[in-house]
């Protein structure tokens, strides 16, 4: 009896490991399908129009995909030499490595070693958890096995190398080889090599940013190996040996441009794109980073400068107060105060800069797309556009005098007296004058001259929307955000033809294009009335309300803007190929300091940019062209003029042309 029950135990004791292992093998379905069909998450990379990177767009892994043939013979005979030199030799699992492993588990009476292949590492890392228990290293076995049988062994080294992480926040060894040292995996030395294929093993122990010594320690490691089994000579063993290579240590994102990557990923949602943190695509945008950085540095510049003035300001105030106690202060929140900035290519529409907010880090609303102000008398080009276009010409003479408009709200009787921002009166005013020293009841009378509804009609092809069915409109009540005024500017930089602004140039995914943007077109008027309209801007930076946009060297053509109050001050301008629209205010739309205007705190964020602008591409054209069609001719007071065919000079002024053709 004793002796049959002794036979039952053996054979359940002979019998238990092959149970064991048919319920791990039976009891699960071990899919390697999404390894087989390998796909993994992947980073997204924006850049500028000169292919510099803006920043790496990604959800919870940051990986850069490497195919076997990127992948360097170096790279996979170091990875042999220190974590599997049978690779090519085993079915997946080296049970020799596991026998002697287990023997040193069962002395030290726990799980000191693994013996684990690259194929092992790898369905441990995919399929499995690193917990160390008997039941997962069956299972690693049997993934192992079955992913042996679908993948080659080309296969397998191809995913390894872009599952595993290698500390930092690096997926993958191209990932890594980009980030540790800024090379592509072609471009590294063996000491890089070694130090990148011993990080698997213990990624946050043998991490170069956070362990160099012990790094080039596990990197030596692996060189040794290498020499030992003769696959590297001497003197290379030697060099590599006391090679120490430089590491950096960048944010994973690498964000230069937060502004234009919202912008960018708004846009990209609105394409129906939904992985664009998984996908892996390749963006390239029409920003230039080295004038996002002016464009920063220019709203910083004005804003620093308006804090100072509006300290002194202050300052005189209280000194007022004090010796009259009964002087109103103006009570002015300056945390509220904000400033954006935008700039583009006039002849294409692409965005070349995009700042949003003062401070990115304090607020992320983007004040350049999605913030929605009146343009104030920064919106007056259009109207006189118009008038330019129906035969006006900058030597016309205007009304500059007030009036009264009566008018009804709901059974209300009112009276709107509009006036000039100098609280004075011209009487007569060329419509240059009118325009370069904005003229508020110039530009009304000019509208209520033209007509309301005609003005209104001929405003139609610019495509601006909710424009206001009164008056008001003169004056800019309009609201629109610095790009959408910017879009709209083109009309005059871009030599009477508006275009659509864009920041995104073409998008690929796997290395094929799936998107290129189109310039959008709009004829408004002529090259030569729009040359009238430039002429007039540039007098409103050389002599009128934004002598402070003038630059040395350059000519440019704007229009400032101040709304009601000092609520919004803006500066809208260009030069022969690049326009910016710059707009400051507070954010919360109260009252900026009661001096503060477009020509005093934006133009000099205008300048500011082009001054730098300059600096950068001092061989930019820096001259308005006049075109052909557009004739000159000196004044009775000395000055010169511009008229067109439809714009033409006052009967009583000699037009050269006729002249000349009296002579012949």
């Amino acid at each position: 009896m004793i002796k049959k029950f002794l036979i039952f135990m053996a054979v359940i004791i002979f019998l238990s490991p092959f149970g064991i292992l048919a319920y791990y093998v039976f009891g699960f379905k071990y899919d390697i399908s999404s390894l087989v069909d390998y796909r993994p998450a992947l980073t997204t990379v924006i850049y500028d129009k000169n292919n510099e990177k803006i920043a790496n767009i990604f959800e919870k892994e940051h990986r850069f995909y490497a195919k076997f043939s990127e992948i360097p013979p170096r790279v996979i005979e170091a990875l042999l030499a220190i974590e599997d030199t049978n690779f090519f030799e085993h079915h997946g699992v080296n049970f020799d490595a596991i026998f002697r492993a287990v023997i040193k588990d069962i002395k030290a009476r726990k799980m000191v070693e693994g013996a684990s292949t690259i194929t092992q590492q790898l369905v441990k890392n995919h399929f499995l958890t690193r917990e160390k228990k008997i039941s997962r290293k069956i299972k690693e076995i049997i993934y192992s096995l079955k992913v042996e049988r679908y993948l080659s062994k080309q296969e397998i080294l191809e995913r390894y190398l872009n599952e595993i992480y290698f500390g930092h926040g690096y997926y993958g060894i191209k990932t890594a080889s980009f980030g540790y040292f800024h090379k592509d995996l072609d471009k590294l030395t063996l000491k890089e090599i070694a130090m990148l294929v011993g990080l698997p093993k213990a990624p946050s122990t043998y991490a170069p940013t956070k362990n160099y010594e012990i790094s080039l320690g596990r990197a030596n490691r692996v060189i040794s190996r290498m020499y030992t089994l003769g696959w590297i000579d001497k003197k290379t063993y030697d060099e590599a040996m006391k090679e120490k290579p430089k590491v950096y240590d960048d944010t994973l994102t690498q964000n230069k441009a937060p502004f234009v990557v919202d912008e960018v990923l708004r846009r990209i949602r609105q394409k129906g794109i939904t992985d664009i943190k998984t996908g892996g695509y390749v963006i390239h945008t029409t920003i230039d980073l080295k004038l996002q950085k002016v464009a920063r540095d220019a709203i910083t510049y004005a804003y620093n400068l308006t804090l100072k003035r509006i300290e002194k300001y202050k300052q005189k105030e209280e000194e007022k107060k004090q010796q009259d106690p009964t002087y109103e202060m103006q009570d002015v929140n300056v945390s509220m105060l904000n400033g954006a900035l935008v700039s583009l290519d006039p002849k294409s529409g692409g965005v070349l800069a995009l700042v949003g907010s003062t401070d990115y880090k304090k607020s992320s609303y983007n004040r350049a797309t999605q913030g929605k102000r009146q343009p104030g008398s920064a919106f007056k080009p259009f109207i006189y556009q118009v008038a330019l276009d129906l035969g006006y010409s900058p030597a016309t003479k205007l009304v500059d005098i007030a009036r009264t408009y009566k008018y009804k709200k709901g059974d209300q009787e009112l009276k709107w007296q509009p006036k000039n921002y100098e609280k004075d009166y011209k009487g007569l005013i060329s419509l240059r004058d009118a325009l370069v020293h904005s003229r508020n009841l110039a530009t009304i009378n000019l509208v209520n001259d033209i007509g309301l509804y005609q003005i209104l009609k001929k405003l139609k092809k610019y495509g601006i929307k909710n424009l206001p069915h009164d008056l008001s409109l003169a004056l800019g009540t309009i609201s629109l955000s610095p790009l959408e005024l910017a879009g709209y500017y083109t009309s005059f930089s871009n030599n009477g033809t508006q275009v659509k602004p864009y920041i995104i140039k073409d998008i690929y995914k796997d290395s094929k294009k799936i998107y290129e943007a189109k310039t959008k077109e709009i004829k408004i008027t002529s090259k030569q009335q729009a040359f009238l309209m430039t002429t007039i801007l540039r007098d409103v930076v050389l002599r009128g309300t934004g002598r402070r946009a003038k630059v040395k060297g350059i000519e440019l053509a704007g229009k400032t803007g101040t709304t009601n109050k000092s609520v919004d001050a803006w500066f809208a301008g260009y030069s022969p190929t690049v326009e910016t629209v710059v707009w400051f205010g507070n954010d919360d739309n109260t009252p900026m300091y009661k001096k503060e205007t477009g020509g005093r705190v934006s133009a000099p964020a205008f300048a500011y940019f082009f001054r730098e602008l300059l600096k950068l591409y001092p061989q930019i054209p820096r001259k308005f062209e006049k075109p052909d069609g557009v004739i000159e001719i000196v004044m009775p007071d000395g000055k010169k003029e511009y008229f067109t065919d439809i714009s033409k000079p006052p009967r009583d002024v000699e037009d050269p042309k006729e002249e000349n053709e009296l002579l012949f």
